[in-house]
């Protein structure tokens, strides 16, 4: 589930393999680990709990190993011990592993792996497996193993008689690789070997690649061999780092302007939506009944803006349906239904469980995702890629403006191609999009007030977000932005519900951050403010006033850019994502790393 890098060549291992694992810190973990042909020829481990500091700090000074594996690990079957921490070795083989193998207890019973066992791990079950079948060739020992293994993996494996040599295969968990003149390398990001190359390929699934320090040699199970397609990164090195920011989130918020243009930019032609470019044909929207948004997180709430947006402009049904649940339901689809997948990495499994189901009942899937071949984007018919670039912290920020500028772009093509909007209008709407960099430029100079303000909320226990309408789906984001990296418990209510039980939630100084931008419902939010400002809640009131001439609506008001109601979610989120940062700072916590959480959620 989170970090690997792979690493074989002419260059020192140890220091390539930690570095890897540093750039891969952002996703999350908990112990760390690193496994290597010594100078003796032979497999040598070095692994802790902790962050790669600390296994920095247990590793030689000395090492002149060229090839070793290594990992961060997030924990799901063991707890956060040095024995469950990958690298596993169990006889000549030495493996790491992102992903979940459910079948393992089945596995050990089976083929009376018991006494290979010193861990908790699933992980190791599969290091014995392969050990177990491992007869002097790894290819085949593989095989085997794969073809009883239940799950998801993402293997590196060393075999003790096959030095300088890493094999891998993958299903499901993402693994990148390269070639270069460094060696060849494999990761589960190409953020772990960018500063050696920028050409990459995704490792095809139910592939066996096997590396030296000459080439990368990819086959199917059954021995063909296979060319790697690859890639070119189109972004810079530098994008991935701090670049002097505190933390990657706080940049990663400064940078949705440029994010969002580099996204729109490409697909507007002449004023109006142009998807010609991503090989998107008209047809694809034509004679769409009604749409089904599939996501997980941050991603899904841009969903329920697309939704509420989409509905409202269009009159056409949009269900936003969490993937991990719409796998396990019976969905409601005809040929004539647009299914969207959202996510990040285009690697999130539930949102890829959900979109291969989805297929079987139409062929209008797209998916909006910010990794170029990534197994979602490759298995939807058409993709959108956004151009978030890099985004390191955990806490999404830039890649959740960017969903919401292409679901406004899909919605524009669509009500053209329905006939619900005219031309006039389209032109309109998206030169309104085309400025939305401005306002946030405009909104992100007030990070300051902001961080004053949050203050009041460093100590408190709990948080509320109220609004109406698209303002309630934005309040979804801001309170799961609060709770990720704060660890304050937030949670968002449409604004007309709170009468209905929740207010009975509010009590003296409890924060209630309401977003107000609405105007056909702005009446109806504020008497809803009143509700609870009676009750003693401390009201952070976001809103397009100039100003709030009235002090018993709220104790602190932030004006907003005035732009057409539809497009103000972008300048309020800007806001709800400096409230959420500055309160993690508050507290002296790490916004980038919060814990038990990962970047890419690659297990079920």
């Amino acid at each position: 589930m989170c970090g690997i890098i792979g690493f074989t060549g002419g260059r020192e291992a140890q220091s390539i393999l930690l570095d890897g694992l540093s750039s891969l810190e952002y996703r999350g973990y908990d112990s760390a680990g690193i496994s290597y042909f010594g100078a003796d020829g032979k497999i040598h481990i070095r692994k802790t709990i902790g962050k790669v500091k600390d296994l920095r700090a247990i590793c030689d000074d000395e090492n002149s190993a060229t090839c070793g594996i290594g990992h961060t690990r997030w924990a799901t079957h063991g707890g956060v011990t040095t024995t469950n921490a990958h690298p596993h070795r169990v006889g000549k083989v030495s493996l790491i592993h992102n992903g979940i193998i459910e079948n393992y207890h089945e596995l050990v019973k089976e083929y009376h792996l018991e006494s290979d066992l010193k861990s908790d791990t699933d992980t190791e079950v599969a290091a014995a497996l392969l050990n177990h079948f491992y007869e002097g060739d790894p290819k085949e020992a593989i095989r085997k193993t794969v073809a009883l293994v239940k799950g998801t993996y993402g293997f590196c494996i060393m075999f003790q008689d096959f030095p300088n040599t890493i094999f891998s295969i993958r299903s499901v968990s993402p693994l990148v690789a390269t070639h270069c003149e460094a060696g060849s390398f494999i990761a589960s990001d190409l953020t772990a070997f960018i500063e050696f190359s920028k050409e990459y390929f995704i490792v095809p699934e139910g592939h066996i690649l096997t590396l030296t320090a000459d080439a990368i040699e990819v086959e199917t199970l059954e021995g063909v061999s296979v060319k790697p397609e690859y890639m070119t990164v189109d972004w810079d090195v530098t994008a991935a780092q701090k670049d002097g920011y505190p933390h990657y989130m706080i940049k990663e918020i400064h940078e949705q302007p440029q994010a969002i243009l580099r996204t729109i930019t490409p697909r507007i032609k002449n004023g109006l939506p142009f998807f010609e470019d991503d090989q998107i044909p008209d047809s694809f929207f034509e004679g769409v009944t009604d749409i089904t948004i599939i996501a997980c997180g941050t991603a899904m709430y841009a969903g329920m803006v697309g939704k509420t947006m989409i509905q409202n402009r269009l009159q056409i049904p949009v269900t936003v349906t969490i993937a991990s649940e719409f796998r396990y339901e019976m969905p409601i689809l005809s040929k004539n239904s647009m299914v969207i997948a959202v996510s990040q990495s285009g690697e999130t499994i539930d949102t890829l469980e959900a979109l291969r189901l989805a297929s079987k009942y139409t062929d209008r899937t797209i998916s909006l995702v910010n990794v170029k071949g990534s197994s979602i984007a490759r298995e939807s018919h058409y993709a959108l890629y956004t151009h978030a670039g890099p985004e390191i912290a955990v806490a999404s920020t830039k890649a959740y403006t960017v969903q919401c500028a292409t679901m406004y772009l899909l919605a524009c093509k669509l009500g053209l191609s329905l006939g619900k909007m005219s031309e006039e209008d389209a032109k309109e709407f998206i030169k309104t999009l085309e400025s939305v960099p401005d306002y946030i430029e405009a909104v992100i100079a007030k990070a300051s007030d902001v961080e004053q303000l949050t203050r009041q909320m460093i100590n408190s226990e709990h948080t509320f977000f109220i609004g109406r309408g698209l303002d309630y789906t934005l309040t979804m984001e801001g309170a799961l932005k609060l709770k990720e990296i704060s660890y304050i418990h937030a949670e968002s209510y449409a604004a007309g519900e709170l009468k209905h039980g929740t207010i009975a939630l509010i009590a003296e100084g409890v924060p209630v951050i309401a977003v107000a931008t609405q105007k056909h419902v702005y009446s109806k939010t504020i008497s809803n403010i009143r509700e609870v400002k009676a009750r003693g809640a401390y009201v952070i009131l976001l809103s397009m006033d100039e100003k709030i001439t009235d002090d018993s609506i709220c104790d602190v008001h932030i004006s907003l850019p005035q732009v057409p109601d539809e497009f103000a979610i972008f300048e309020a989120v800007v806001i709800l994502q400096l409230i959420a940062y500055y309160t993690s700072v508050g507290k002296g916590l790490n916004p980038d790393q919060p814990r038990n959480l990962a970047k890419s959620v690659t297990v079920e």
